[in-house]
């Protein structure tokens, strides 16, 4: 049986082009879909649609937009079970992240619909000085113009959305990229939103090959582009963007600390799943953890044990907690950092081993900062646990770090609390829970390496729109 073949959306229309794109199951490595690359071409006439619309997106009202991005949010869920299952398939995440991830989507489609309705708008008086006297103001937000979004394989379609659904709430077109691994969730939602009364050519999606996704950064038409992916890349892109806007979201090595105050059992379950879902191809995945050293051996004890009970295999199977990476490559480089860390002084606590694109599940202790897996975003199943003495020594661990996107603090100590959140350098601090959490209403973001600027429906909105002010 031949493998479906998913056209690409460019302009409000399906299409193909003469380079084919294959899309793997990292599990099983047998061809799942077949797909295309745009090139310039393609994406010239995304962006000439897009033009084409940019003024009825503008004027579209704010019932219109509520229906239409309901409407998508509904049909995300009528399909729900199809497309947790095609999500999985494309990138290896277990059936209940995918789930999960499904049921984010259309909850963020649905914050954008009701963000639709509350564009922000403001009364000035202006008789503050004699200049001002007899004078008032009107500020209006319009939409800044066409959006160019660059989306990672992680959460195929939810942070695809969150650059989705906040355009079509503020009124923006946009072209969004798909990451060429895992673009399948997100055609298929190009099919749910065609069938929608939103005018064509203000959503395309297109897998790219390397010269067009470069266009996506410099070319002037675009006026924000909306990035998530890693540092080095995100940073090259702003440097080259020109006078667009650009808002990056780039992971980090998220921080953890478990104080003596914290419910410890519920601390080491938080970890767990923080540490280890999705392989750790999260970016806010725990990766290291301090742990005050009156209790550390009690948590790490505990953590090993909860780690080495998870259960690992096909990520169509209902109740299992880990399975691939992404592909072989990504896993091959995990293990060579551990092998680093391990070889320069680190202790291995459980996991280590490599088959294939699975890595286990792995713990390490007795870390420096100049080992890769605890300065650099590892971005895979491994988490650092150390010790400290006080919260003031681990306020300074958890900042040490060029990155700095979510925190997560165990304690019931108010004092510490406060602390935490007045010292932390991070976008985000979770009191106790793990950095990993998030809801899509919140703003979502980092400082430092970590990226620059904000998502969250309402915050990614406040970057699509400008205001202008009516003096009278």
């Amino acid at each position: 049986m031949a493998a479906p073949h998913y056209p690409i959306y460019a302009g409000g229309k399906f299409t193909d082009t003469p380079v084919p794109l294959e899309v793997y199951n990292p599990y099983t490595n047998q061809l799942l879909a077949t797909t295309s690359l745009a090139g310039a071409d393609e994406l010239n006439a995304a962006i000439v649609a897009a033009q084409a619309v940019r003024k009825e997106m503008q004027q579209l009202p704010g019932w219109k937009k509520f229906q239409i991005l309901r409407q998508i949010s509904d049909s995300i869920l009528a399909k729900q079970d199809r497309l947790a299952q095609l999500l999985c398939r494309e990138s290896g995440k277990p059936i209940r992240y995918a789930r999960a991830e499904i049921l984010r989507a259309a909850q963020t489609f649905l914050d954008a619909a009701e963000e639709a309705k509350r564009l922000p708008g403001e009364y000035l008086t202006l008789d503050r000085t004699p200049a001002g006297e007899g004078r008032e103001g009107w500020v209006k937000y319009f939409p800044v113009g066409i959006v160019a979004g660059i989306a990672p394989f992680n959460f195929p379609l939810n942070l695809a959305v969150h650059k989705i659904a906040p355009a079509i709430a503020a009124g923006c077109p946009i072209v969004l990229k798909p990451a060429s691994s895992t673009p399948l969730s997100t055609l298929e939602l190009a099919k749910i939103i065609d069938e929608t009364e939103l005018p064509k050519g203000a959503v395309s999606i297109l897998p790219m090959n390397r010269t067009a996704g470069n266009q996506l950064v410099t070319d002037e038409r675009f006026a924000l582009l909306s990035f998530t992916g890693s540092p080095e890349v995100g940073w090259k892109m702003k440097a080259e963007a020109g006078k667009k806007k650009v808002v990056l979201e780039l992971g980090g090595n998220a921080g953890v600390i478990v104080t003596p105050t914290a419910n410890l059992p519920q601390a080491v379950s938080k970890c767990i799943n923080g540490g280890f879902a999705y392989s750790g191809q999260i970016c806010i995945h725990a990766q290291r953890i301090f742990v005050q050293q009156q209790i550390f051996q009690s948590f790490a004890n505990a953590f090993v044990q909860r780690t080495q009970g998870l259960r690992a295999g096909e990520p169509e199977i209902d109740g299992v907690d880990v399975s691939v990476m992404i592909d072989e490559a990504n896993a091959m480089r995990v293990e060579n950092w551990v092998n680093e860390a391990v070889q320069a002084g680190a202790q291995l606590l459980c996991g280590g081993t490599r088959e294939g694109a699975f890595y286990a599940p792995t713990i390490l202790t007795r870390t420096h900062n100049s080992m890769k897996v605890v300065c650099e975003e590892v971005f895979g199943p491994v988490v650092i646990i150390e010790p400290y003495e006080n919260f003031a020594d681990a306020l300074r661990m958890i900042n040490d770090t060029r990155f700095g996107l979510q925190a997560g603090v165990f304690t019931n100590d108010v004092r510490e609390m406060d602390a935490a959140f007045a010292e932390i350098e991070a976008g985000g601090i979770i009191l106790n829970d793990v950095p990993t959490f998030r809801v899509d209403h919140m703003p979502y973001g980092g400082v430092k390496d970590s990226g620059l600027g904000r998502e969250g429906v309402a915050y990614a909105m406040r970057d699509m729109l400008e205001a202008r002010i009516l003096v009278k």
